[in-house]
Parts: structure tokens; sequence; C-alpha cells
């Protein structure tokens, strides 16, 4: 069975940083792509950035520069490396699996 358990999220001030992390098990991690989705409230799904099974990334335009993706194989664990946050980037943070399995979601908040 697929699982994925996201972690990290927290309230954080303008301009902070965070790491979110997603615990994968049940598949053969190093093999897939991975993604992280958020969801603000209110709004639609974004997605936010995708790491292959090679390591090669990809973000969602406006995050560039801000976030990056990466995985750690040996643990079957993704990350998200948030920076220079925005009150916009407030949403639940998901970790996915080929937009088929997904996280129950880490809810970050960027206030003051």
């Amino acid at each position: 069975e697929v699982q994925l358990v996201e972690s990290g999220g927290a309230l954080v001030q303008p301009g902070g940083s965070l790491r979110l992390s997603c615990a994968a098990s049940g598949f053969a991690f190093s093999g897939y792509a991975m993604s992280w989705v958020r969801q603000a409230p209110g709004k639609r799904p974004e997605w936010v950035s995708i790491i292959r099974g090679d390591g090669t990334t990809t973000y969602t335009e406006s995050l560039k520069g801000r976030f990056r993706i990466s995985r750690d194989n040996a643990k079957n664990t993704l990350y998200l490396q948030m920076s220079s946050l925005k009150p916009e980037d407030t949403a639940v943070y998901y970790c996915t699996q080929a937009l088929t399995h997904w996280g129950q979601g880490t809810p970050v908040t960027v206030s003051s």
C-alpha cells in the first residue's frame, strides 16, 4: 500500500524559511517522479514542483528560485525547502506520486 506522510508545516513569518518532508512507503520510491502540490484556502490546487527519478527538477515559474525540491532515496523521503516565504504561500502542501497517490497534507501559514 502506497503511503505518503508529509510533515514540517508550521506558522512562519514573512521572509522566513521552512523545510517540508514527505515520508514514502509501499513502492519503489527511487524509481518514481514525485511532486509537491499546494492548495491555498478557497483556491484550486496549484502544482509546485516535480523531481524525477533521475533527479531532474521542474518548478512552477512563479516559485523558481525560492523553493527547492529534493529527495533522499536512501530514506525514501521527499523534501521541499522554501525560503523568502510570503503570505501568499499560505496553503496546505501535499506530496504526490504521479498525481495518483497523495499524502494528507501539511499546513503552512505565512503571517506576522
